[in-house]
């Protein structure tokens, strides 16, 4: 059993890893499930401490890859319709057209909103551009997160 546990483990991990490039998957989710997995096994023995701090972690992290974007968007100088804007784009995104549209539609929302502000294309696009910056960092992060899940599952699997 316990090597179908780690071989559903890796596979988990794996997934974790993809889910962070595909919008549809909570990549750290699955890749914190590849770490519980390995912990009903005799291959690891994980502190609960250790479980509390990467399921926060996971968490958290899928939690700032929604508000990420919408930082990126005031910090290029998007104003509060550009904020709002790409936060609308990042709902319409999740839920009628992913996994693109999570991508997409918040950069879209955020030009949108800055054009309704009457803000020039240049500043409109600045704003988009802001939101794009913002999701290649909420990516960045997941994927830093589940490589050290990774770490720390392969590390105790093979010692």
């Amino acid at each position: 059993m316990d090597i179908v546990l780690a071989i559903l483990g890796t596979v988990f991990i794996m997934g974790g890893i993809a889910g962070c490039i595909l919008p549809v998957l909570p990549g750290p989710v699955i890749g914190y499930g590849g770490l519980i997995l390995l912990e009903l096994t005799k291959y690891a023995d994980f502190s609960a401490f250790f479980l509390i701090i990467f399921a926060v972690v996971a968490v958290g992290v899928i939690l700032l890859d929604y508000f990420v974007p919408i930082w990126g968007t005031k910090r290029y100088g998007g104003s509060k319709y550009g904020i709002w804007g790409a936060t609308i784009g990042v709902f319409i995104g999740i839920f009628m057209f992913p996994p693109l549209g999570i991508i997409i539609f918040p950069i879209i929302g955020a030009i949108i909103g800055e054009m309704i502000r009457g803000a020039n294309t240049n500043e409109s696009f600045k704003a988009g551009f802001g939101s794009f910056i913002g999701f290649l960092l909420g990516t960045g992060l997941k994927l830093i997160s589940v490589f050290v899940m990774a770490f720390y599952y392969f590390r105790a699997l093979f010692t």
